[in-house]
């Protein structure tokens, strides 16, 4: 069998997983006038989709308020990230960590060299100056950030990302800025897209619909090719030729786009008090720093927290072992924090957007698993 069936993914609901914890699909279900927008789309499937997602790009030009030019689309932010390194291939690049693993793998397949910064629970996964020197000090072509970070939760303040655009101009340094949660933060905080505060620098801005939208299965991603495109020019026409090998997205895909973007975007409901994402941060992140050997940061934003297990209380060396014996034991899936390209055994990621009762569940469980649990 071709695919690696052992290596579990969040979002597999099929493979006898009880409670997955561990996947960003929303129980709220896609929005109906979503997949009203999808059977109109249906009569048209004997087509071709249009490969270079006219309508599409026009929606999101005016989403993001930026020219049409801008834009490119595809199947998903994820096939758009390995689009990109396959067509800039640098040779040193840098990322936060923890973060999604996709940016890393998809730069080693290039052959690009991956380094990495290790941000601290004691400061809040938060970004902060002393980053500086070492981006200052390593000789990398390109920085990868995620903003708001998976899995953290953690939202970067706007003159630290000043600071990483006045190096990167100094160094000349192609910034790319995963930006997918950026509908989802809380308690009034604002998220700064870093090309807005470089508009002479060659930004690679990424977003979707999987996260706002809770469209995840259909896959429609878009990059955003900001700034000094001159200096770019080879990159760009890597993407293009990528583009037009109809790496776009589906018929009924680009048919939806219009009515997501459009109109009133519900889950600013769901991200304010009383609101459902909201309350439930609030609720999984008491209800994990009331578990012995557990602490944890608040998120600032997306649907993810990060907690830390104390590994010497539990004589944990390997987190993987960690969460499958979890998965055996109580068939609970989440994601180790090696998952993330974290370095140590001491943390893992949940997610918040089950129901209530299911969070509920799912922290007993866990709580009951670390009651006897020792490696």
């Amino acid at each position: 069998m071709l695919y690696q069936t052992e290596n579990r993914h969040g979002g597999d609901i099929y493979g006898g997983i009880a409670l997955d914890f561990s996947a960003n699909v929303s129980p709220l279900g896609t929005p109906r006038s979503v997949t009203d927008a999808i059977e109109r789309a249906l009569p048209e499937l004997y087509r071709y989709p249009d490969p270079y997602c006219r309508t599409l790009v026009q929606k999101i030009s005016e989403y993001e308020g930026v020219p049409k030019n801008f834009v490119l689309c595809g199947n998903g932010a994820s096939e758009l990230i390995y689009a990109y390194c396959g067509a800039v291939r640098p040779k040193r690049a840098m990322e936060l960590a923890p973060t999604f693993s996709e940016y890393s793998l998809a730069l080693r397949r290039t052959g690009c060299e991956v380094v990495r910064f290790a941000l601290k629970q004691e400061e809040n996964f938060d970004l902060r100056e002393n980053f500086l020197p070492i981006l200052a000090r390593e000789k990398i072509d390109a920085l990868f950030l995620c903003n708001p970070n998976n899995p953290t939760g953690a939202l970067y303040p706007k003159e630290v990302l000043q600071q990483i655009v006045d190096l990167a101009r100094e160094h000349q340094l192609i910034i790319f800025s995963d930006e997918i949660y950026d509908r989802l933060v809380m308690d009034g905080l604002e998220h700064v897209s870093i090309a807005s505060l470089a508009p002479d620098l060659f930004c690679v801005t990424f977003s979707g619909l999987s996260k706002s939208h809770m469209i995840a299965g259909f896959r429609i991603g878009w990059m955003i090719l900001s700034g000094n495109k001159a200096i770019a020019k080879d990159y760009i026409e890597g993407l293009k030729m990528l583009s037009n090998m109809r790496l776009c997205s589906n018929v009924p895909a680009q048919s939806v786009v219009q009515t997501a973007l459009g109109g009133h975007q519900s889950v600013n409901d769901y991200i304010i008090p009383g609101g459902r994402i909201y309350e439930q941060r609030e609720y999984v992140y008491k209800a994990f720093c009331d578990i012995p050997g557990i602490t944890a940061v608040k998120p600032k934003a997306a649907f993810y927290m990060f907690p830390k297990i104390d590994t010497k209380k539990f004589n944990i060396t390997n987190d993987e072992k960690f969460a499958l014996d979890l998965l055996r034991d109580k068939k609970l899936l989440i994601v180790h924090g090696g998952g993330f390209n974290w370095g140590q055994p001491d943390h893992f990621r949940v997610v918040y957007l089950p129901r209530i009762e299911v969070l509920k569940d799912a922290v007993e469980k866990i709580t009951d698993f670390l009651s006897y649990y020792h490696q």
